[in-house]
């Protein structure tokens, strides 16, 4: 059961691993540059997919964010006594 005092956690996991496959693809990506190396596709689609993850965590911690605020101030109704 949920508590809805604490926050939801909803997509946290997806936007954690987008962040660490942008901070992969960026560090692997100077490395190769400052190596004189040609900047490989794999590289650059690293740091995509990160951003790609980052952004579905964002939008899916969004949704649970606002749908626990309707869901709260629905039960805020009956605990105030306002109607």
């Amino acid at each position: 059961m949920k508590n809805p005092n604490n926050p939801n956690n909803s997509g946290a996991v997806i936007r954690l691993f987008g962040v660490i496959l942008i901070i992969l693809g960026g560090l692997n990506t100077m490395l190769s540059w400052r190596g004189g190396f040609e900047v490989a596709p794999f590289q650059m689609g690293l740091f995509a997919t990160g951003l790609l993850l980052c952004l579905i965590g964002g939008i899916l911690r969004h949704k649970a964010t606002v749908g626990a605020d309707v869901d709260r101030d629905q039960c805020d109704g009956g605990i105030t006594g306002q109607p």
